[in-house]
C-alpha cells in the first residue's frame, strides 16, 4: 500500500479572460476534501478581471499562487504549470469548469490501494448543457460514464482502448508527475486553445503502464453551445480536428503503437471528427472533403475490417471514402445487429426497431 492518499496535488489552471466563471472554478478547487494541494493559476496575459480574481483568492488561501505570463496559448500555460509543479500528482482544470469536493480524495484513495506506482487515475465527467441559460441548463452524463467498471487492478491502454475514443477530457484525470517527467510529456504550444489536449491524451495514455479508472463523475464541463461550432470562419478552424487526429497518429507511430484495438479506437475518433466537420462546415466543403480523403488514406483497411470497436456504419463510411466496395446484405445487417447489441444493449435495439417499424416512439419506462 502506498501513501498516495496523503500526497500533494499540483492543480494547474491555465487562465485567459474567464472572469465570468473563474470564481466558481477556484472555489471548487479550494473546497476539496483533500487539503494538500497547490493551485497554480497561470494567467496567460488576461485583459479582463481574471487577474484580480486570482489575487483575491491568493489573498484568502495560501495554497493559491498567481503566475503571470504574456499571452501564449493553452499549451504554453500548461507547460509552465508543469515546470513549476511540486506535487506527486498533477491535475489540469479548465477555468470555465468546476469540480466536485471529493474528486482528489477519491482518486488518491483508489491509487493508494495498490503497491505499484500508478501513472494515471481517470474518471468520467458531466457535460453541462446549455449553460448560458439558467432555465435550460442541465447536467448530462458523459459518453464514458458506465462504459467501464471501477478498476480492481491497474491496466494499460490496450486493455481498455475506449479511453481514447471519447472527448480528450484530460482534465477528468490526475497524472503522476514523475511519469510525465520520465517520458518528457508536454503540451504542443499551439496559438490559443488549439486542441493541445489531443496530443497530450495520446502521449499519456499510450505510454502509461498502470492506469486506474474510477467510474464516478466529479468534473463539470461546460460543453459547446448548440450551433456554436457551425460554419467556421477560417480554414485553420475547419482543418484543426483532422490535423490533431493526424498528429496523434504520428505520435502513435513514434511510440511504436501497433495494437489494433488502440488503432481502431483512434480511427473511431477520426470518424467522429469527420462527421462533426461535415455537420459543422458542410459535407461538400472542399477542405472537409480533402481532409477526410487524407484521413482515411492513413487508416489500415485490415484494422478497419477486423475491429469490433468500429461500427458497421463507420466501416461503410470508410469504404465509401476509400472507394472500396461497401458492405451490404445479410452479413452486414447481422454485424450491425451484433455491434448494436454489444454497444447499446438489447433494450436499445428493441426500442429502435419498434420506432423504425411503427414510425412511433416506444413509451418510456
Amino acid at each position: 500500500m502506498r501513501d498516495d492518499s496523503q500526497a500533494l496535488v499540483s492543480v494547474i489552471v491555465p487562465i485567459y479572460n474567464v472572469e465570468k466563471f473563474l470564481d466558481q472554478c477556484l472555489d471548487s478547487i479550494e473546497v476539496q476534501t483533500h487539503r494538500d494541494i497547490e493551485v497554480l493559476c497561470i494567467n496567460d496575459g488576461s485583459t479582463d478581471g481574471s487577474r484580480e480574481i486570482i489575487c483575491a483568492h491568493a489573498a484568502r488561501d495560501p495554497r493559491v499562487r498567481l503566475v503571470d505570463k504574456p499571452n501564449g496559448g493553452y499549451g504554453q500555460g500548461c507547460n509552465l504549470g508543469l515546470s513549476l509543479a511540486q506535487g506527486r500528482w498533477v491535475s489540469i482544470i479548465e477555468p470555465d469548469d468546476w469540480i466536485e469536493p471529493g474528486m482528489y480524495a477519491d482518486m488518491l484513495e483508489l491509487a493508494s490501494r495498490f503497491d505499484e506506482p500508478i501513472d494515471i487515475v481517470k474518471t468520467p465527467w458531466t457535460d453541462i448543457v446549455r449553460w448560458d441559460d439558467p432555465k435550460r441548463q442541465h447536467p448530462h452524463a458523459s459518453s464514458l460514464k458506465g462504459k467501464l467498471a471501477t478498476s480492481e487492478r491497474p491496466f494499460a491502454l490496450a486493455e481498455h482502448p475506449e479511453l481514447i475514443e471519447h472527448h480528450p477530457s484530460i482534465w477528468s484525470a490526475i497524472y503522476r508527475r514523475d511519469f510525465l517527467s520520465e517520458h518528457n510529456v508536454r503540451f504542443p504550444e499551439y496559438p490559443g486553445a488549439g486542441w493541445a489536449d489531443n496530443p497530450f491524451l495520446v502521449e499519456t495514455m499510450c505510454q502509461a503502464r498502470s492506469i486506474l479508472y474510477l467510474d464516478r463523475a466529479y468534473y463539470n464541463y461546460r460543453c459547446d453551445l448548440p450551433g456554436s461550432t457551425r460554419n467556421h470562419k477560417t480554414a485553420d478552424a475547419v482543418m484543426r480536428p483532422f490535423e490533431r487526429w493526424e498528429t496523434m497518429l504520428e505520435i502513435m507511430g513514434e511510440l511504436g503503437v501497433t495494437d489494433e484495438g488502440i488503432l481502431a479506437s483512434h480511427y473511431v475518433r477520426g470518424f467522429n471528427y469527420a462527421e462533426g466537420a461535415m455537420y459543422d462546415d458542410g459535407a461538400t466543403n472542399p477542405l472537409v472533403v480533402e481532409r477526410i480523403e487524407r484521413m482515411v488514406s492513413l487508416m489500415d483497411p485490415g484494422v478497419v475490417e477486423r475491429a469490433p470497436r468500429i461500427s458497421p456504419h463507420h466501416k461503410r463510411f470508410f469504404a465509401h471514402w476509400r472507394g472500396l466496395p461497401e458492405p451490404s446484405g445479410l452479413p452486414y445487417l447481422l454485424s450491425e445487429l451484433r455491434y448494436s447489441l454489444a454497444a447499446e444493449g438489447p433494450a436499445f435495439v428493441l426500442k429502435s426497431a419498434f420506432n423504425h417499424v411503427t414510425g412511433r416512439h416506444m413509451p418510456e419506462d
